[in-house]
């Protein structure tokens, strides 16, 4: 998508759908870029409703609130919808192995002093990972390869490899974890299986002690 484009545009689109008292408007563009919040971070953006204005070969303009929009791509979305209809949007957010956006808190429980639990939850601004379904292993060459699935960026450079996995519908997850003795013998390993439009089947990451690479 254009957004110089869409930034030229957007005054003629959602001309006769601004309140007359209100002199500015705002919009979000929903293309095939990340969002950000107004701190900087990287976001997943969450679901939304509204009612479409404009919908052209360019853009697809949902108005949110009196002077706010949101212009979707009409090329990622499900079905482009015409003028005057109602929608519910759901941009794409990275998720983890769960089923669970990627930026759900976690949760754990404590203990006060007198024994009584309470659950605390927390999140840290700009994370949202997307951990392997596999325990804390033994072998160090294991456990590097499992951190770098979780903290390498795909080729989108907005997902790690893990979220690329989730959507690529990865399960069925083994792994090998040998002791260091063992780790010719039994080179360390994770295998999964996947299915996507462009491949199908089992993919197995592998440790080669001779040349030290996955």
């Amino acid at each position: 998508m254009d957004r110089s484009l869409i930034k030229t545009l957007m005054p003629s689109l959602v001309a006769g759908h601004v309140p007359r008292n209100v002199r500015s408007f705002k919009y979000r563009v929903f293309d095939d870029q990340p969002q950000s919040s107004t701190l900087g971070f990287v976001i997943d953006p969450q679901p939304f409703d509204g009612k479409v204005v404009a919908a052209s070969e360019d853009a697809i303009v949902v108005k949110l609130k009196p002077s706010e929009f949101a212009v979707l791509d009409p090329n990622l979305v499900t079905t482009v919808p015409s003028e005057g209809t109602k929608v519910h949007v759901q941009p794409y957010a990275r998720r983890r192995f769960d089923g669970l956006r990627a930026d759900t808190p976690e949760e754990r429980t404590e203990m006060m002093s007198d024994g009584t639990p309470y659950t605390v939850k927390t999140h840290i601004l700009g994370s949202a990972p997307a951990k392997l379904p596999i325990p804390e292993p033994q072998c160090m060459e294991l456990g590097q390869l499992i951190e770098q699935l979780e903290e390498m960026p795909a080729p989108d450079r907005f997902r790690r490899i893990t979220h690329m996995l989730v959507d690529a519908g990865a399960h069925d997850f083994t792994w090998v974890d040998p002791k260091p003795s063992r780790i010719i013998e039994t080179p360390p390993a994770i295998s999964f299986t996947v299915s996507t439009a462009k491949f199908a089947g089992q993919v197995t990451i592998l440790y080669q002690r001779g040349s030290d690479t996955y």
